[in-house]
């Protein structure tokens, strides 16, 4: 881990700037004071949690973050690359996880002569959603071999449809491959992820929907955010924000958009992208069309949530403890994959605000979800989250969690 020479001279001068002194600067940031000084003389360098939150509270607008190198972005990368190809599971485990009837359901609807297709969709239809749902609280890696065979199948039978069909089941299966991309990405294989959100996009312009495509951007934009890489973030999102697109898709890109501009602190882009993100997604009627939404179905208030997430990375961890706690508290208890996705973030605020003890317990329960449903981007703010806690070893809270952290790390770890 390393900063640029100038981090820790340009830090001394604004704090010096603020009238603060170490001591002042130390309790306000809940860092220790010995700590801060050898950052300050060079003798330590700066974890980009301790560079945003400096950043923050002095009001550098970016400045410090710019000096302080992002270690993570290279473990994350390397996280995936890591991990192994998906492997497929055998019916027997499929049959466990409850899902078997799916698949006996695809394997007697693809023999149905052609003329049969269309009054069939609403059942694939109900698949999908019951997929999505399982989602929530089963594991990627048993999932993905149906959605695979479900997206292929979907796709095939539109290919023997009368005309009539075609395009609906085509828009289906391509629903089908983009929520493949997403699994394949929470089972840390972002390659895999990429091919089925492109294949996604492929099926629904053939189905006479050129939107799903600019869709894929954004979620493209997700792993270059977990990638660390801000500006490709930026980038991405800013493409799927045309004006001739959804609200709704317009809305998620600059949510999108936003957390880019967190990544390097960039407050006033990442409030103006909030800002826009929370107009386009209020308009959105789309939850109450037949088609499947687009994005999360288990956050009520998606800008707010959003809001409270990048506080959190632009150093304000109390504003966006205050947000997620509001925000958490209104997820259904069966969505635990986004209960753990958002409450560790929450955890994570609590932990940067000095609230130790709370933060433990929230990450506690939530720790004891994660076999059920492991996730290689919510890994990457449990690793943060044991980061922030080191800082606290003398805690009994703290010693409590080790062991359960440790425990869901250690897969992901070489």
């Amino acid at each position: 881990m390393s900063t640029h020479p100038r981090f820790g001279p340009e830090l001394r001068r604004l704090r010096q700037e603020a009238g603060l002194t170490l001591t002042e600067f130390s309790v306000a940031l809940n860092y220790d004071k010995g700590h801060l000084s050898k950052v300050e003389r060079g003798e330590r360098s700066a974890s980009p949690e301790l560079a945003r939150r400096c950043d923050a509270f002095l009001g550098a607008n970016g400045e410090l973050q710019s000096l302080a190198l992002r270690p993570e972005t290279d473990s994350d990368t390397s996280e995936t690359s890591a991990v192994p190809s998906l492997w497929l599971v055998g019916r027997r485990e499929v049959l466990a996880a409850g899902t078997g009837a799916l698949i006996d359901l695809g394997l007697k609807l693809r023999s149905q002569p052609s003329s049969t297709i269309d009054p069939l969709l609403p059942s694939f239809r109900a698949q999908f959603d019951q997929l999505r749902n399982l989602g929530q609280s089963t594991a990627p890696k048993i999932l993905l071999p149906l959605l695979e065979t479900q997206t292929r199948m979907v796709a095939g039978l539109a290919s023997d449809a009368p005309s009539a069909a075609r395009a609906s089941a085509l828009l289906l299966a391509s629903r089908f491959a983009e929520f493949t991309g997403w699994m394949a990405q929470e089972a840390g294989d972002s390659g895999t992820a990429l091919g089925w959100t492109g294949e996604a996009a492929e099926l629904a312009r053939a189905g006479g929907d050129p939107h799903l495509g600019s869709y894929a951007l954004v979620r493209r934009a997700l792993v270059t955010l977990y990638g660390g890489d801000a500006a490709g973030t930026v980038a991405l999102a800013r493409r799927a924000q045309s004006e001739a697109l959804p609200p709704r898709i317009r809305g998620l890109a600059a949510q999108r958009e936003a957390q880019g501009h967190a990544l390097v602190g960039d407050e006033r882009a990442c409030l103006r992208s909030l800002d826009r993100a929370r107009e386009l997604l209020d308009g959105d009627d789309t939850r109450s069309g037949a088609e499947p939404v687009i994005g999360t179905t288990h956050v009520s208030d998606p800008a707010a949530m959003t809001t409270g997430w990048c506080l959190h990375d632009l150093g304000r961890p109390k504003a966006a403890a205050e947000i997620l706690d509001r925000e958490c508290r209104r997820i259904p208890p069966h969505a635990l994959r986004t209960r753990a996705r958002y409450g560790f973030r929450r955890s994570l605020a609590h932990a940067a605000s000095g609230e130790v003890e709370h933060a433990c317990a929230i990450a506690g329960e939530l720790l004891g979800v994660m076999p059920a449903v492991p996730s290689a981007t919510v890994n990457s703010d449990v690793r943060r989250l044991a980061r922030e806690l080191s800082r606290f070893r003398s805690s009994r809270a703290v010693l409590d969690l080790q062991p359960a952290l440790a425990r869901v790390l250690a897969p992901t770890q070489d």
